[in-house]
């Protein structure tokens, strides 16, 4: 399928998605909804279509289509490129001063360098039972790395909400959804920031937006039965550690 001539730039991306989340965090914040639309990667023939690799060589999404013909993948350059072209317009989202931003720039690190590559482990199928097991462990350990470098309050980086909040609270609503049903109990008892930091999230009214977004996918997935052969897999071995 081909592109057609567009007016005004395309966000690709579900709902469902949590690193697309963190984009439509900054237009819902900036004001921008008018000025972007989105649209589904079957609008474009799928993740693996010749005319979609021709959008992002990876097939992933989100991509960010803009009618001069520069495309732009991955979420945070998106985000960035966003900050630079809307700087004046709405909230910065961005943390005051070079230490604070740092640590937003840190904690994002953190997510998609550390968490981002395995949540698979919590929705998709996995022959081997002990690499997801594995990388359950890995998700908790970095939970841990997020508590312990966590300085601001009571948003991440201080007073106001920041990217680094858009990048981090969408993979939130997996954790809260899923991790439960591998046999995790309250997951800020032993991380009393990350629970501050997510009760005062939720008091922002475009990542309220943004949540119920992932929210309504997740139950989708939920109604397609998506944990059913996951949960098989995980009774099939006790011997495991499940729960963190």
């Amino acid at each position: 399928m081909a592109v057609r001539a567009q007016a005004k730039p395309i966000l690709v991306d579900v709902p469902v998605s949590n690193h697309g989340a963190r984009v439509r965090f900054v237009l819902y914040k900036k004001g921008l909804t008018e000025q972007y639309d989105i649209k589904s990667p079957a609008d474009f023939g799928g993740l693996k279509s010749p005319s979609y690799l021709e959008l992002n060589a990876q097939g992933k999404m989100p991509v960010l289509i803009q009618p001069g013909g520069l495309n732009l993948p991955e979420s945070e350059v998106i985000v960035q490129y966003l900050l630079d072209k809307w700087q004046g317009q709405g909230p910065s989202l961005v943390a005051d001063g070079p230490e604070a931003r740092a640590q937003g720039a840190l904690i994002t690190r953190i997510h998609d360098l550390y968490i981002a590559p395995v949540q698979g482990c919590m929705y998709r199928v996995m022959d081997d039972a002990g690499v997801r097991a594995a990388q359950l462990a890995q998700i908790a350990y970095q939970l841990d790395v997020i508590e312990n470098t966590i300085t601001g309050k009571p948003f991440i980086c201080g007073e106001h909400v920041t990217t680094a909040d858009g990048a981090l609270f969408p993979t939130m609503v997996f954790l809260l959804h899923m991790l439960p049903k591998f046999g995790w109990s309250d997951l800020f008892s032993s991380r009393p920031k990350l629970g501050a930091w997510w009760r005062a999230v939720q008091q922002d009214s475009e990542a309220c937006k943004v949540i119920g977004e992932v929210q309504s996918g997740l139950d989708s997935w939920e109604a397609q039965g998506r944990w059913r052969d996951i949960l098989d897999q995980v009774q099939r071995h006790p011997e495991l550690k499940w729960a963190h």
